[in-house]
């Protein structure tokens, strides 16, 4: 009889040591929970995810350990992206988005137990990703503690035709804001460097 007590203990402290567990458990319940909310239609909407500073999060410093900000902001998209219906359509035309870039800017430290908001937006697209942004609120003051910006790379097909297929109809990308420009523009440079480094084609174009 004991072992009916051992062997699920094993498994779980087995499944928390060897894979990243909270994780692989919070993505698709969050996307689960999307599902079961109304379809929000506006592809540009902000939409908010709710979170809170638990004791797993902090740091030396105690307080919420600035990867957590990239962990949650990842959760949050998936969410946000659900609603608005962008997964459902890249599932449907057999494709995909991975993260291909981000950056974090931090305000102000999130402290143990402190509630707070991610709002996430999508910024626009271009031809190969779509860019989103997520802003960590305080929701003790509303103070933006945080910001993340991130690219969604599409793979087997394009951004444009993603937004056709929710659309029904062809849609221009709004304009990116300025910040953003000179992010991507950043990026493009950075791996124009890391192609000449490497011995590769500038023509050549990161996966």
């Amino acid at each position: 009889m004991l072992w009916l007590l051992v062997a699920p203990l094993a498994l779980a402290l087995a499944y928390f040591a060897l894979l990243d567990g909270w994780y692989l458990v919070r993505v698709p319940c969050a996307v689960l929970r999307a599902r079961l909310r109304p379809p929000v239609r506006d592809l540009l909407a902000e939409q908010s995810f709710p979170g809170r500073v638990l004791p797993s999060d902090l740091d030396l410093l105690l307080h919420m350990n600035n990867a957590r900000y990239l962990r949650e902001a990842d959760v949050a998209g998936a969410a946000h992206l659900t609603r608005c219906g962008v997964l459902g359509a890249l599932r449907a035309l057999g494709a995909r988005a991975v993260l291909a870039a981000s950056c974090a800017r931090y305000r102000r430290s999130l402290r143990l137990l402190e509630p707070f908001e991610v709002r996430t937006r999508l910024l626009g697209w271009d031809d190969r990703a779509f860019y989103l942004e997520a802003r960590f609120v305080s929701l003790r003051d509303g103070f933006v503690c945080a910001q993340v910006r991130s690219r969604q790379h599409v793979l087997g097909t394009s951004p444009e035709r993603v937004v056709q297929h929710l659309c029904k109809r062809r849609v221009e990308p709004p304009e990116l804001p300025e910040d953003v420009q000179h992010w991507i523009a950043y990026n493009e440079a950075s791996s124009q460097l890391l192609r000449a480094e490497s011995g590769l084609s500038i023509a050549a174009k990161d996966e």
